[in-house]
């Protein structure tokens, strides 16, 4: 799925560019004319791909009829409508409720799962799944984390405590369905036919609101980052950049961040390391040294983080819209050769941008390409593949 992209008003380095009272407001507000203008296309798009990768022998009779798949479809279009990750978020538990007796989603940080919101667990002024903790060490759950995949099993397979407090479904079976972002489980949603009688649980109904609402998150995500840096919504081209931004972990927002449940002690992972904010020194060409990018002047090192946040909202976007393409290019390692095209345009973008600035002898994109679709396995990338 690819867009239209924006061609930028301005083609000067930034620092040629006046000073201008409320550039930031204008810009915004281009950005936001030309990604609404594509919201819709995203939204049929989605669909369509999520039902084409279900397996076609696994699909309920929720597919079958016309009044079902409008459900759904509306049930998607309410994740949709959201604004704010809360609101998606919440749009998701309520339409889960549609295709099974109970649903709740549990935020996973540092090696934990805990209780954010339940539907199907009884009235009354506090959630009872609220900052529940989920053991994910075992069964389904477990399953779930390690192959980013839904996992279904019997409630024998599910957080003995959850089923003591919350009671066994009716028909023993539940389902574990992890949301993926950035290729990283960020939460679990645990579905089963509730304590009711006649309920049933849905799964591919449940795998496709899931995995809409995944990768909504993330285009809402790249929507505000493209805010930030002065980027339309498609791989390849640039706006107005309106001016340095702190450097972060990441230009993925977690839509969890601020979610700290109180009993739990949140102990970040070793892997995190590689997301560590950038240093000067790792900022400066591979052939300089320590001493000669200590010596780099401030305006030079603002450059060269600015380069390498532009390169990696430039390589997230490709990603995003060709996660197919990425996976098969990994697996038969020719990556390069399935995106070629979306690679150069946006290796264009970058050089038009950066390549005459002091940040050129990074190589941030060609970096960020490596990192980010292979991996950090340039054999990925394929023969084909040139810095």
């Amino acid at each position: 799925m690819k867009a239209k992209r924006a061609r930028s008003s301005e083609d000067a380095p930034e620092e040629h560019m006046p000073e201008q009272a409320g550039i930031e407001e204008i810009v915004g507000q281009v950005v936001s004319q030309v990604l609404e203008s594509h919201v819709p296309q995203l939204k049929v798009e989605l669909v369509r791909r999520v039902l084409e990768k279900l397996p076609a022998q696994t699909r309920s009779p929720v597919y079958a009829g016309e009044n079902g798949a409008s459900t759904l479809l509306k049930g998607v279009s309410a994740i949709h409508a959201g604004t704010t990750q809360k609101e998606i978020l919440r749009a998701l538990l309520d339409n889960t409720v549609r295709y099974s007796g109970r649903a709740a989603l549990f935020v996973v940080k540092g090696g934990a799962a805990t209780g954010w919101q339940g539907r199907g667990f009884g009235r009354g002024e506090e959630d009872p799944v609220k900052d529940f903790a989920l053991d994910i060490s075992t069964g389904a759950a477990q399953r779930a984390m390690q192959s980013r995949l839904p996992s279904s099993g019997t409630s024998g397979e599910m957080d003995s405590e959850f089923i003591a407090r919350f009671g066994a479904p009716t028909n023993d079976q539940i389902l574990v369905l992890p949301l993926v972002l950035k290729e990283k489980v960020a939460a679990l949603v645990c579905a089963d036919a509730g304590t009711e009688a006649g309920k049933k649980i849905d799964a591919p109904a449940l795998e496709l609101l899931v995995a809409a609402t995944s990768a909504w998150l993330e285009v809402i995500s790249l929507r505000k980052q493209a805010s930030k840096e002065g980027v339309s919504d498609t791989p390849g081209e640039k706006a107005v950049e309106t001016g340095p931004q702190v450097q972060t972990v990441s230009s993925y927002a977690d839509p969890f961040e601020g979610h700290a449940p109180k009993h739990a002690v949140v102990v970040e992972p070793a892997a995190a390391v590689e997301r560590e904010p950038v240093s000067v020194t790792a900022l400066a060409a591979p052939a300089q040294t320590a001493d000669a990018s200590s010596q780099m002047s401030s305006e030079d090192v603002e450059v060269h983080r600015k380069a390498q946040r532009f390169a990696r909202l430039l390589v997230d976007e490709i990603k995003l819209y060709n996660q197919a393409k990425v996976a098969e290019g990994r697996k038969h390692k020719d990556v390069y050769d399935r995106l070629k095209d979306d690679i150069e345009k946006s290796r264009a973008t970058y050089q038009k941008r950066y390549g005459n600035t002091a940040a050129a002898s990074g190589d941030y994109f060609s970096n960020e390409l490596i990192r980010s679709l292979a991996e950090d396995d340039s054999s990925m990338m394929g023969a084909n593949f040139r810095r």
